[in-house]
This record gives structure tokens, C-alpha cells and sequence, in this order.
């Protein structure tokens, strides 16, 4: 518990950075418990092989290493990263961590068998109660370590692990006793690195497991079913009268097992878990996801184990066959958005008016558009009169697959969306919407629906810009784009700004301190990196910089063609973050340009309007159907 776990580091023989021999160690899954490992290994010299088969996570490993935020913070990159575990087969390892889900490990194990050499060491690194006993058949029970694992994280990106907690130390030991040299030799690694990690023996390893079962047990599942993080769980005092009851009833079948805690231990897991903070647990987050879960090896082996004693473990069983039911007919996504934490934390961001409460459009008619920009996706829901009511967005490239379900889910248990319409680069690979547009179309269609009549748009995005004519019926007459390359946009913006060491959000203001008119001879981003170096080394102010980026994307901008005499927008992200670009494309157009309300979500708003309209327009058909039977 807390009490026992804040212990000093071992010393360790090993300094940290290297070891004596170079060993070789194996990691299959590159979850948070994965990633994290392999990072200390990494640090503390050991030859580090990894294998990822998702094939998004493999490249952004393989490319940028895996990056750890927050309670720990460190970075590594990797020579070995493999999608197969027979390619780790030639290495030779030393030891091969298994930090998969319990229900993955017979899979990998086909694979595995073929690693099998005699001085290879297997290390089972899940939660759960005998989920050891997993590798015994391939590996042979002297061959195998349990680590009990006291951090946790949840994924940021593919490649980056938000470290939530480490209440120290870790737990490894050998399963049979056989192999504790190699246990020693593990934790040792792992302490030269600050990862505090004991080496038990095998009943040691056993109480441990079951200590650490009872404490996931205790509150995983129920975090699920309720949306709930660790700290909203335990700060509610009828879940922690529940928590505390589902520990007692795993601490009774524990001691029928002859494994005895503390009088005090229920008293302990409780400040334990306090301490848990906004994290939600592994399990949990499978359960919201409606992927399969390990419940069966957490409260699942709690019921089975006081089966055998004959303990009633009512809540334990309770716990199990709802989640079971939940993951086997996906009632989780019919679960209202109010009951979660997720959803609710997505509507205090996303409601326009911070004083309307989401309940009121439930039966009021509603519509969406979805832009899925290269940099952003942005959600916009407005009412039948075209009033935004919702407004969120989230970064493209988000590892998180899952925040954009979690968006959708709480739209759809809160908002009554009659139609929906999605624009940009991935709206053809968006499958939940009812129609699909260009973000021509749509941008068109949202600044019309404020700005009526003949008309030019400049839409400076994230990979293009394009420059838009609508004539007096606000239809799309023409328009323009730049080339294929991204200068001028948004992410060129981005990567120049960074070389440059300019903070974005302060490069507007910067810029507008400036009077100088030098500007970027090359839009190509490596050479124009190269070119602001060489303003740096030529001692140009921060300010001058700034100025001179925004004056070359200026130019570039008005090189294209603008239609004369008619009133000109700007939308987009780029003008929503860098205003001063606005004072100068005036001056290079020699004309007013006004920037649009909400620049970045305005072709979301464009795609809810054709939305409205299309809805509006297949109502009508209905009604005139309706007509025609009746007058028949």
C-alpha cells in the first residue's frame, strides 16, 4: 500500500546509461505499461527490441520514438521496432516482456513459441490474478517472472504515454523461485533508472498480485459503467461505500486462500486509491470503448476463487456479468452522455451559450457539420434557425481514435440531429454522416448564410489555400487554389515558427511591432528553414522575423487572383490564430478584408447549414408525396 511503497531505490551495480553485458530484452505490446518499460530499459542500456502491430503506432515509434509526459518524462528512440514477434526471433533475447491484454497473450503466443531459447527469460507484465500461469504452456513455468506493475498512463498519441501515477516500488519476482537471479538482475535494471522495482519471492509475488487485483477490482469496473475517473469515484461517498465492499469481499475469499493482509488493509487501498487522481483505469477505458475487457482475470477471478470456498462475492459478480453484458451487446453507447465524465466535460467546452442547458435540445431539431481538416476536426451543431449551439474541435492526427467517438457519442445522447453533413480532407473516410460535401461548398454555404450576395472567401487552411467567388445567389462561380506544395498554410506557418523559436501564439503581436518588409525568398520549408537561420546568425529581431514570415505568406496569397469591387472574407485557422496577416493582406489588396466570427469552425457551420437545407428540402418531398396519396 502507500505506507509500504514509498521506499529508497536500490543501489544498483549498473550506472545509469549502460549495462555490464548489453542485455537484450524483448517487448511485445506498446501499450503505457510497454512503453514505459521500454524506456527505462533503453536508459539503463539494455539493447531494447520492440514489437507493435498496429500499424499507425509501429510507424510513429519506429519514426519518433515513444515519448513520456507528466509524472515521468523522458524520451527514447529505437533500432528494433517489428510488427511480427518471429522478428524478434534473431536477436537473442534475454528476456521477453509480454505487456499485452490477458485476452491477447494466446494469440501472441503462436508466434512466441519460436523464441524459445535456453537462456531466455518470459515476463508477464498484465494485471490480473494467475494471468502468469498464461505463458506456462509455451515456456515452461521456470522459465517464467511476474511483474507487478504500480504506474499507469493513458495514451496521448500513438507514440506518446501521459504517465498519470507511480506510487513505488514495482514488483518482479520468479514464479517458482527458479530464476531469481534473473528477477534480481530485472529489477536492478529498472532501479539504476529511478522505475523503483523489488524483487520478491514467489509468495511474496503472489500477495502482491492479489493486492494489486483487489485495488484494480475494487473500482475499475465500476469507473467504466459510470464514466467515472479514479478521483470522481472516490470523492463521491455513496461509490466509495461500494468500493469499500467490493475490497471486503475480495479480502475475505484472499484469506480463504491463505493469503493474509493487514488488519488495516481495507483502511490502506482506500488512501491508495484516493491517490489515483484523474485517470481512468485500463479496464474502464475498454469498457467505454466497447472493447473486449479482462474482467474475467480482475473481478472475474474474485468470484471464481470464492466459488471454490463457497464466499458469497455479490458484488464482484455483480460487477463482472454487467460488464460482460455491456462489451457483448454494446450497450455502452446507448449509455446518456449526463451519466459520463467524458461527455460532460466534452458539453461545458463545446456549448456556445455556457447557460443553455444541453437538455433543451433533445427534442428540438438539430443539425451537424463535421470538417475534417488536415490539422483540425471540427464539429459545429446548429438549431433550425441556423443559431450555432455547439462549436468543438479536435487535432486530425490525434492517436486518440476514441475522442472522436466520444465527441459523436455525446452528441448524439444530447443533441436531436435530424441531419448531418461531413466536408474536408477525410470526409469521404467518415461514415457516419448523412451526405458529404466539399469544403468549397461549405465554406460557401457558411458565410453566406451571414454575408449574402457577390463576394470573395479566403480560406488559409492547414495544407492549401484557396480563394472562393460567390455571385448573388451565393452559389460557388469559381475558385482558386494553390499549388500542391503547403506553403503559405498553416502547417508550413507551423514548422517555420518553430525553427524560428517563436512562440505561435505570440507571433501576432510580435510581428505587429515591426516594420520591416523583408520576407522569405523560398517557400520550400527546408530551404526557408535554412533562410531563417541565417536571419538568426544575421541578428534579426524576433519581431523582424515574425513580420517577414506573415509579409512572404501575404504575398503569396496575393499573387492569387481576387475578384475587384465585392466585399472579401477571411476564414480558417490560420486567421483565427495570426490576425496581424489580415493588416497586411489589407494593404496588399488595398481593400478591407473582414475576418469572420469563429473563423476556424465557419466551414462546420457551412456543412450544418447544407445540412438544414437538405433536411428541410427531403420534408418537403415527403409532404408532397403525403399529398398526392391523399388527392389520389
Amino acid at each position: 500500500m502507500s505506507e509500504k511503497l514509498n521506499i529508497d531505490n536500490q543501489n544498483s551495480s549498473f550506472p545509469s546509461g549502460r549495462t555490464e553485458d548489453g542485455l537484450k530484452i524483448g517487448i511485445v505490446g506498446l501499450g503505457p505499461v510497454g512503453m514505459i518499460l521500454a524506456d527505462k530499459f533503453q536508459e539503463a542500456g539494455c539493447d531494447v527490441a520492440l514489437c507493435v502491430r498496429n500499424e499507425v503506432k509501429h510507424n510513429k515509434i519506429k519514426n519518433e520514438g515513444i515519448i513520456l509526459e507528466n509524472v515521468i518524462q523522458s524520451s527514447a528512440k529505437f533500432d528494433n521496432v517489428c510488427r511480427n514477434i518471429k522478428d524478434l526471433a534473431e536477436l537473442d533475447l534475454d528476456y521477453l516482456v509480454f505487456a499485452l491484454k490477458s485476452y491477447q497473450i494466446q494469440d501472441a503466443l503462436q508466434e512466441a513459441a519460436e523464441l524459445n531459447t535456453e537462456k531466455l527469460t518470459v515476463v508477464a507484465a498484465q494485471n490480473g490474478i494467475d494471468v502468469e500461469e498464461l505463458l506456462v504452456p509455451t515456456f515452461g513455468e521456470s522459465k517464467v517472472l511476474r511483474m507487478i506493475v504500480n504506474y499507469a498512463g493513458n495514451m496521448v498519441t500513438p507514440n506518446t504515454v501521459k504517465v498519470t501515477f507511480f506510487t513505488p516500488p514495482n514488483y518482479v519476482g520468479s514464479i517458482n523461485d527458479t530464476k531469481t537471479k534473473e528477477a534480481e538482475l530485472f529489477a536492478e535494471l529498472l532501479n539504476s533508472v529511478n522505475l523503483t522495482t523489488n524483487a520478491v519471492d514467489s509468495f511474496e509475488l503472489l500477495k502482491r498480485s492479489w493486492e494489486k487485483t483487489i485495488l484494480n477490482s475494487s473500482l475499475s469496473a465500476l469507473c467504466g459503467v459510470g464514466r467515472l475517473t479514479m478521483a470522481e469515484a472516490m470523492n463521491d461517498p455513496d461509490t466509495v461505500e461500494l468500493i469499500e465492499q467490493i475490497v471486503s469481499e475480495a479480502v475475505e475469499v484472499a484469506d480463504k486462500e491463505k493469503i493474509h493482509f493487514s488488519p488495516d488493509f481495507i483502511r490502506q487501498c482506500m488512501r491508495y486509491l484516493k491517490k489515483g487522481g484523474d485517470h481512468f483505469p485500463s479496464l474502464a477505458l475498454d469498457i467505454i470503448n466497447n472493447r473486449q475487457t479482462e474482467i474475467d482475470y480482475f473481478n472475474g477471478k474474485i468470484v471464481e476463487y470464492g466459488r471454490k470456498h463457497y464466499v458469497r462475492t455479490s458484488l464482484n459478480l455483480s460487477f463482472t456479468n454487467m460488464v460482460k453484458a455491456m462489451t457483448n451487446k454494446n450497450i455502452v453507447s446507448r449509455i446518456p452522455g449526463a451519466a459520463g465524465d467524458v461527455n460532460r466535460k466534452i458539453l461545458d467546452k463545446g456549448m456556445v451559450n455556457k447557460n443553455t442547458s444541453p437538455a433543451s435540445y433533445k427534442n428540438a431539431d438539430c443539425f451537424l457539420g463535421i470538417d475534417l481538416g488536415s490539422a483540425y476536426a471540427k464539429f459545429t451543431i446548429i438549431d433550425a434557425k441556423g443559431n450555432p449551439v455547439f462549436r468543438y474541435s479536435l487535432p486530425t492526427f490525434s492517436s486518440d481514435r476514441q475522442a472522436t467517438k466520444n465527441v459523436m457519442q455525446t452528441i448524439a445522447s444530447n443533441f436531436n440531429i435530424k441531419y448531418s453533413c461531413a466536408t474536408g480532407y477525410g470526409r469521404k473516410h467518415f461514415e457516419e454522416s448523412d451526405i458529404i460535401k466539399t469544403e468549397i461548398n461549405c465554406a460557401a454555404a457558411g458565410v453566406s448564410h451571414f454575408h449574402s450576395g457577390d463576394k470573395n472567401i479566403i480560406d488559409i487552411g492547414g495544407e492549401d489555400i484557396k480563394i472562393i467567388k460567390c455571385d448573388k445567389e451565393n452559389h460557388v462561380a469559381n475558385f482558386y487554389m494553390n499549388d500542391k506544395c503547403a506553403a503559405g498554410t498553416g502547417s508550413f506557418l507551423s514548422e517555420i515558427a518553430e525553427r524560428a523559436e517563436i512562440n505561435i501564439s505570440e507571433m501576432s503581436s510580435l510581428a505587429s511591432l515591426s516594420n520591416y518588409d523583408k520576407e522569405l525568398n523560398s517557400f520550400c520549408t527546408v530551404f526557408a528553414k535554412t533562410e531563417i537561420m541565417n536571419w538568426i546568425f544575421d541578428g534579426m529581431t524576433t519581431q523582424d522575423i515574425a513580420r517577414g514570415i506573415y509579409t512572404s505568406i501575404a504575398n503569396k496569397v496575393a499573387k492569387m487572383r481576387l475578384e475587384s469591387g465585392i466585399p472579401t472574407y477571411m476564414i480558417g485557422g490560420v486567421i483565427a490564430h495570426h490576425p496581424y496577416l489580415k493588416v497586411l493582406l489589407n494593404e496588399k489588396f488595398d481593400k478591407d478584408i473582414q475576418v469572420i466570427d469563429n473563423p476556424q469552425h465557419i466551414v462546420s457551420y457551412g456543412a450544418a447549414i447544407i445540412a438544414m437545407q437538405k433536411f428541410k428540402k427531403l420534408k418537403i418531398l415527403e409532404e408532397e408525396k403525403e399529398m398526392e396519396k391523399v388527392n389520389k
